[in-house]
């Protein structure tokens, strides 16, 4: 099969659905003798030194994957200006780039700007191909998410556009059983064209490892109770409560919670942090792949944390990372979300009502003080695992494309 990708995140970019997609992508080239071509923007976040680019497009290929790189703006994205500029340069660059793409089976966008999906609708009709929606996020209600702008206008377009492209695609794919239910009952999807694959981690790659590592020595972690969030500092996760329920932790001086990666939210809770004086709270730079293992080694537990109300329009990620690591997690999220249904089906964590500090903290106790159930709870975790792995989603991709290549085509 040709396989055509639409998303702004793709290598070297550090964000979630960046390195899912390529891990995608790749594993298509590689498992199943796919032809993988992926409309991407500019990395932001790769730590790389990228040489300027002159072109609105440019071709590059790595692992196997032909990149057509829109080449739009790459500011830092601290404000809706600029997130909007990336998006909106990033959307004309990607019109020009399906120019270049030939003739695809399956022409597929995820949701990294918003809008991307309809240059990935007007390329599947003009080349003959099928159209397959990959819902990372809902919108307009993750638009909630950008606290400096509020427009219903803008929200009522965002709607309008992924209502048409649930409504277009030949297949959707929703994140869980809860994003299923929003778009068939809220967006009016046809539930018979509505696939659920959850997203992944490697298993291989991530396994649980010794807390006694040269991460945890070089930060005094060995002797501390470690409750770690690992990943985007991003406004999702509503981290002001992480930073509430620390304060009201100072006495319990074995525990220590450890913010890892960078994002919007970083700075403004660094010097929230320093603010209250909390001693408690650790903040470390984002930890590349290849000493991801050491660090989620170091904690004992994890954060996944999503803010009230944004249960099934979007899905944290990095859940899966935290079970193929084989450690537990305060689920501080709806209690109908994909994160705590995982939690309570496999019994790999502890639930914590989102937006609440003292129920926060008293599930981190929970844990620290329970030690023998926390580990319980960590093996668990991993088993359950499995059942997310890479290979499994990889694989529920390409049984998926193929079934909508084979369709016959409407009359």
């Amino acid at each position: 099969m040709k396989i055509c990708f639409f998303n702004r995140s793709y290598w070297p970019d550090q964000a979630a659905t960046g390195q899912l997609l390529t891990e995608l992508a790749q594993d298509l080239v590689s498992r199943h003798g796919c032809e993988v071509t992926v409309v991407a923007g500019r990395p932001l976040h790769s730590g790389a030194v990228e040489r300027r680019r002159l072109a609105p497009v440019s071709r590059e290929t790595h692992g196997g994957v032909t990149i057509l790189r829109a080449n739009g703006t790459r500011f830092r994205p601290r404000r809706f200006a600029r997130r909007a500029t990336n998006y909106l340069t990033y959307f004309a660059s990607a019109v020009l780039a399906s120019l270049q793409v030939g003739r695809p089976d399956i022409v597929v966008s995820l949701t990294d700007p918003p809008i991307v999906g309809l240059a990935a609708r007007w390329t599947a009709r003009r080349t003959g191909a099928r159209f397959v929606y990959v819902c990372e996020d809902i919108f307009p209600e993750g638009a909630a998410l950008l606290e400096d702008f509020h427009n219903d206008r803008v929200n009522r377009i965002l709607d309008r556009v992924n209502r048409y492209l649930v409504r277009e695609a030949d297949a959707t794919v929703a994140l869980g059983g809860r994003m299923q239910r929003r778009l068939v009952e809220e967006k009016g999807a046809d539930p018979a064209r509505v696939a659920i694959i959850h997203n992944w981690a490697d298993c291989d790659a991530i396994a649980p490892g010794p807390k006694d590592n040269a991460f945890t020595r070089a930060h005094g972690l060995a002797d501390r109770f470690v409750l770690m969030h690992s990943g985007n500092v991003g406004l999702s996760q509503n981290l002001d409560v992480l930073i509430e329920a620390a304060s009201r932790l100072v006495s319990r001086e074995r525990i220590v919670i450890a913010i890892v990666g960078d994002g919007a939210k970083r700075e403004g809770l660094e010097r929230e942090a320093a603010r209250r004086g909390l001693a408690n709270v650790r903040f470390f730079p984002y930890q590349p792949k290849a000493l991801l293992h050491e660090s989620f080694a170091a904690a004992d537990a994890f954060l996944v944390s999503l803010k009230a109300g944004l249960e099934g329009y979007m899905v944290p990620s990095k859940v899966y990372g935290v079970l193929a690591a084989g450690r537990p997690y305060v689920a501080a999220v709806d209690f109908s979300s994909e994160v705590a249904t995982i939690a309570r089906d496999h019994g790999c964590g502890v639930l914590a009502a989102p937006g609440d500090p003292d129920a926060l903290a008293g599930a981190i106790v929970s844990l620290a003080d329970d030690p023998a159930t926390t580990r319980a709870m960590g093996q668990r975790a991993r088993t359950a695992a499995l059942q997310f792995d890479r290979r499994i989603a990889v694989r529920a991709y390409h049984d998926l494309f193929a079934r909508v290549a084979g369709r016959p085509r409407p009359a």
